[in-house]
């Protein structure tokens, strides 16, 4: 699983800074992937450090570079981190907290959160197809319906109620629980995604997923969920 979600983040920070770098902005893009990467590492292994310290580098290598705006070089390095890493990096500490205490199978509740999350967009996207009219968003996203949200957010919760049949780590309203946070965070990544691509003038976030996109566009409901739905499990642990 860790292996997995650092292919996953190194992959996606390089796009998220790539996409800025043809938008003529010079966040430390070699710099910022050695730190994302170390965070991630750090946590697998267990090192006591805080998630802020290595950020702070990014505000002391910025005095060598001689970029103009170094304000906001500085601020896009940081950004690539807390919107791409942090969000994988929490669910390593909720694996090894969940673990530590013999409590649950977490690596059942990370699978299932991923199979709320491509239910709902799954459904979402075929239920909008169908029957969607009233636009949800349509300066950010033009294609995205209240009618594919309300469907994705209901068949979701369907989704939640045959996992709690199955992993039955979590009671059935915990599911469905998780399953409304994801519904409704996960459509908010989505559009938010979708802000930054049509601020930077681009369709998609990479073509490494030839037909689908790169990994943040593949990944963009995961990134603004997991924070809420790890953070649901802290508080019911």
């Amino acid at each position: 699983m860790a292996g997995l979600f650092f292919v996953i983040v190194v992959l996606g920070l390089w796009e998220f800074y790539s996409l800025l770098e043809k938008a003529n902005y010079h966040p430390q893009k070699s710099i910022g992937l050695i730190i994302g990467a170390g965070i991630l590492i750090s946590i697998h292994f267990r090192v006591n450090f805080s998630f802020t310290i290595p950020l702070f580098g990014f505000f002391f290598l910025e005095l060598f570079r001689k970029k103009e705006k170094p304000l906001v070089n500085i601020a896009l390095s940081v950004l690539g981190v807390l919107y791409v890493v942090v969000p994988f990096s929490l669910f390593i500490i909720l694996y090894f907290l969940y673990e530590c205490s013999n409590e649950t199978e977490v690596k059942y509740l990370i699978l299932g959160f991923f199979f709320l999350m491509w239910s709902n967009d799954t459904f979402a996207y075929l239920v909008g197809r169908a029957i969607g009219k009233t636009k949800l968003w349509e300066r950010i996203s033009p294609k995205k319906t209240w009618e594919g949200f309300v469907g994705g957010l209901l068949l979701t919760q369907g989704t939640a109620w045959v996992l709690s049949i199955y992993f039955t780590e979590l009671e059935l309203l915990h599911w469905l629980v998780i399953g409304g946070i994801v519904s409704v965070f996960g459509t908010l990544g989505d559009l938010v995604e979708s802000m930054f691509k049509r601020s930077l003038n681009v369709k998609d976030s990479g073509g490494i997923l030839p037909g689908h996109g790169g990994i943040l566009d593949r990944f963009d409901g995961v990134l603004l969920s997991a924070p809420f739905v790890c953070t649901y499990l802290l508080l019911i642990k």
